[in-house]
């Protein structure tokens, strides 16, 4: 018996059928096409002012691939990205027999973390970590699991550098800093597969201020990471176990804070003095005993 076959996604429908289309409507739907996350979720208007085409055009497009009009074209790239898994926590789990069953997932999952590691690619790193450097601000958004990452990064970068870093809904709803980035900021935004509304509108926020977009991401796909100036990828789904890795974001992270910290010379080395002075001072630190 012959197996359905699997049914076409709109973006694949709109590449195909660009070759056929108007020279005006294969600028917009290349847009479209390289634009699918911001298709589903901004208007018509904003959408056609960026690409710098007539909003009628969408609908002529739209037309043009067989839907009643836009919202029904946008109505089916919402639906194509929607995650084909529903369960991204449950549905990796595996189940394991034997006597030392528990041994081996722990050998597997270092194994895999390490292999990990090594393939993150130093160069990258350095590059954006010379942004943040040249930054007047640090912003660092993280979410849900990722907010451990941009602590981690906020705290070890505020040693040297306390005033000019902040995390992204540190002290109140991100939404409100959102608003507050400039072109000469930084914003660095960490995410993984199943992506947090939050770190890709953060992430929007900061193409549309100008800042310097740094992602911390799974694959070169994660929306937060379209448009960025610095994509440093990390593997979060090859190591066993029920929940994606951090480990390669966590690396990264504190491969930034040290990069940084080596590029700011004698300014970074006496603000990193003058933060240690004041926590031994508040007596921060068990004191080791003689």
């Amino acid at each position: 018996m012959a197996q359905p076959q699997p049914k076409s996604s709109p973006l694949n429908e709109l590449c195909s059928a660009l070759p056929s289309l108007p020279a005006r409507l294969q600028q917009v739907g290349r847009f479209v096409a390289a634009n699918d996350y911001d298709a589903t979720t901004r208007s018509m208007r904003d959408l056609a002012a960026e690409a710098g085409a007539d909003p009628a055009a969408f609908t002529r497009l739209a037309k043009a691939l067989g839907y009643s009009g836009w919202d029904g074209l946008r109505a089916a790239l919402t639906e194509a990205r929607r995650p084909e898994q529903p369960t991204p926590f449950s549905g990796r789990t595996k189940a394991r027999r034997g006597p030392n069953s528990d041994v081996s997932l722990v050998a597997d999952k270092l194994e895999a973390e390490a292999a990990g590691l090594a393939r993150i690619e130093a160069a990258s790193i350095a590059n954006a970590a010379r942004a943040l450097h040249a930054a007047q601000r640090i912003w660092i958004a993280g979410f849900r699991s990722c907010r451990s990452v941009a602590e981690l990064l906020n705290y070890q970068l505020r040693l040297f550098r306390p005033d000019e870093v902040q995390l992204v809904g540190g002290s109140g709803p991100e939404d409100l800093d959102l608003g507050a980035f400039h072109k000469d900021d930084a914003v660095v935004v960490i995410g993984f597969a199943p992506y947090s509304t939050a770190s890709v509108l953060s992430a929007r926020a900061a193409r549309q201020s100008g800042a310097t977009l740094i992602a911390i991401a799974d694959t070169m796909t994660a929306p937060m990471a379209e448009g960025a100036g610095h994509l440093l990828l990390f593997e979060s789904a090859s190591s066993p176990g029920f929940f994606p890795s951090l480990t390669g974001a966590i690396a990264i992270a504190q491969s930034l804070a040290a990069v940084t910290f080596a590029l700011g010379g004698a300014t970074a080395k006496r603000r990193l003095e003058d933060t240690e002075r004041r926590l031994a001072a508040m007596s921060q630190y068990v004191a080791e005993k003689g």
